[in-house]
């Protein structure tokens, strides 16, 4: 059981602007985190010189992948049955999270402020955010973390520091979401990036009931990647 007391203190969704800004402030703590993502809300802060003002969106549409349906190219395929990299879950959380926070060679700023890391560390100690690592030759090359509450996995953010890493760590999470019993893995806007690898868009309405039946699911993350299902999951696209 949540050693947090969730709460509803958000406005309705359908009073979200546009591109899904929902409510602006508020207190950023892991039990309204919670909250928000048990309701489809996720926080977004804006951050701009050094300024960091916490917002909550809730999008329409909002942006899945299948678990079923992520698309692997034959060459990232390859790349993962090569054995190049070494995937872990939940051994270097701070680490990944603070890789996906490193300003980016195309964007000097990031939404990954303080706040985040912290309350996202305390998620993770508590048993609700995750994190897949790659490694090659015992360096940390990429990973991605989120949260998981029954059968709902909310991908927040991914980072490589070699060719690929990120992807392997997609792949990954994807085998072992399907291996555990998770039925929707949300990752809240349509990328370049996640359209490439098969994300839709469904509308708010339909994504909502979905997460309703999905937080209902007796499901947990579990302690180590399952990894029996990848053969299926590398299959997909080839």
């Amino acid at each position: 059981m949540s050693p947090y007391r969730y709460d509803d203190e958000f406005p309705p969704l359908f009073s979200a602007t546009e591109d899904g800004l929902l409510l602006v402030g508020g207190r950023l703590t892991p039990a309204r985190v919670l909250a928000a993502y048990r309701q489809g809300i996720f926080p977004w802060p804006i951050v701009e010189r050094g300024y960091e003002l916490l917002a909550w969106f809730s999008p329409d549409p909002r942006a899945v992948i299948e678990l079923d349906r992520l698309y692997v190219s034959r060459r990232l395929a390859r790349r993962v049955r090569s054995g190049h990299f070494h995937v872990t879950c939940d051994r270097a959380f701070d680490r990944v999270i603070a890789g996906c926070a490193a300003p980016r060679a195309t964007d000097s700023g990031t939404w990954i402020a303080a706040g985040i890391l912290r309350v996202y560390s305390q998620l993770h100690a508590s048993g609700h955010a995750h994190s897949v690592e790659v490694w090659r030759d015992d360096v940390l090359a990429g990973g991605l973390y989120g949260i998981a509450l029954g059968g709902f996995f909310a991908g927040e953010s991914m980072f490589h520091c070699a060719r690929d890493a990120s992807n392997v760590a997609l792949v990954a999470l994807v085998a072992h979401l399907r291996a555990r019993g998770f039925v929707l893995f949300d990752v809240q806007q349509a990328t370049a990036h996640a359209m490439r690898m098969g994300a839709t868009e469904i509308r708010r309405a339909q994504f909502v009931a979905r997460l309703r039946a999905a937080l209902e699911l007796p499901v947990t993350f579990g302690a180590a990647l399952d990894l029996s299902l990848l053969p299926q999951v590398l299959r997909r696209g080839n």
